[in-house]
């Protein structure tokens, strides 16, 4: 811009010093008084070119240099810290910023679990949520979503059980209100019949849906094992719920449909859903975005997920905000910079 500002310059000198010699010199003094308003507009003319085109440059440049995305920390990535007592849960805002992150994606059991202790645990919620909001709002930092597990599923048939977990999912609807999130995450476990897994989760998410807006909270669903890592089904339930206020988390790595031995956690995958056709799937419903990772070969590239495939399947739904790093391996602060970096490397690839 400054270059352009300083050609801009010299032209205008130029031709103020050459147009005299184009006017007559018998004519100068009939018509001195309309050579200098000739001067004077064509000046006026080209400084203001010359300013508009800069600005256009600028803003052009402006614009190409900002992305559209934003990161935020998935606590879960420093859970077998907090479950070794190595972290405390309550600095989780102050080990995000350190992490170079702004955003704080906050996960229910790793303040409430009885396998996680830590000093202000018998303060009880409301103590624990005052000081939560307090650290991350001196540090200037975006509470964006509570992952809300353990709470009850939400998919079976049994009404009396899916009440409980609906009321259980209430308080923490109240909790990210109160911390000023967009949303919280739930899990859709239930049945195994497909049809049947649709109606109840149809069911929950709308009840869930009419107290979130109440709250301004948005009802998130992640594809989290079972029926709901199958992404067509997920959508289908996105749709039959049609509410502004219901919409998905897509995560990355989460599309295992069914466990050795029908576990829900920790067993050998035996069934597992497209996951770029789940995620493509999913984005329409988007309110955020999960990038999983588990591990990294020698270019810093995950070695069980296409990235760049991924991060183009993201860009291409025009979906803008926080993508959120969740990494799942053995060392969490070199992975969790190692997830952040390749992100970042797959966004640059999509200009």
């Amino acid at each position: 811009m400054l270059r352009f500002r300083h050609e801009c310059t010299i032209f205008l000198k130029i031709i103020l010093i050459i147009i005299p010699y184009f006017i007559d010199y018998y004519q100068l003094k009939r018509f001195r008084m309309k050579k200098f308003f000739l001067l004077g507009i064509l000046s006026l003319f080209i400084l203001t070119s010359c300013k508009t085109e800069g600005t256009k440059t600028e803003n052009k440049t402006m614009t190409e240099d900002s992305s559209k995305y934003k990161f935020s920390l998935a606590q879960w990535s420093l859970h077998k810290d907090l479950f070794a007592g190595k972290k405390d849960p309550m600095n989780f805002a102050q080990d995000a910023k350190d992490l170079g992150f702004t955003g704080l994606e906050y996960v229910s059991q790793l303040y409430v679990s009885d396998a996680v202790n830590y000093p202000m645990k018998n303060k009880g919620l409301t103590e624990i949520l005052k000081e939560l909001k307090k650290r991350s709002d001196s540090l200037g930092m975006d509470n964006l979503i509570v992952m809300v597990d353990n709470e009850g599923d939400l998919s079976f048939s049994d009404e009396e059980e899916t009440n409980k977990a609906i009321e259980n999912h209430k308080k923490w609807i109240d909790a990210a209100a109160f911390l000023g999130c967009h949303s919280i995450r739930i899990n859709l476990f239930g049945v195994s019949d497909p049809e049947t897994w649709v109606k109840n989760s149809v069911r929950s998410l709308k009840a869930l849906g009419e107290y979130g807006v109440t709250k301004n909270v948005n009802i998130l669903v992640e594809n989290h094992g079972g029926l709901s890592s199958n992404g067509a089904l997920l959508a289908r339930v996105m749709k039959e719920v049609n509410m502004n206020k219901c919409g998905t988390l897509p995560d990355f790595g989460n599309f295992c449909v069914k466990r050795e031995g029908g576990a829900r956690w920790s067993a050998p995958c035996v069934e597992e859903y497209d996951k770029y056709k789940g995620m493509e799937e999913l984005m329409p419903f988007a309110k955020g975005v999960s990038a999983k990772s588990y591990d990294f070969d020698e270019a810093g590239d995950e070695t069980t997920l296409d990235y760049y495939k991924m991060i183009n399947i993201v860009d291409k739904s025009n979906f803008e905000g926080y993508i959120g790093i969740e990494y799942e391996g053995e060392d969490p602060i070199p992975g969790i910079k190692a997830t952040k970096a390749l992100v970042e490397k797959a966004i640059k690839q999509q200009k």
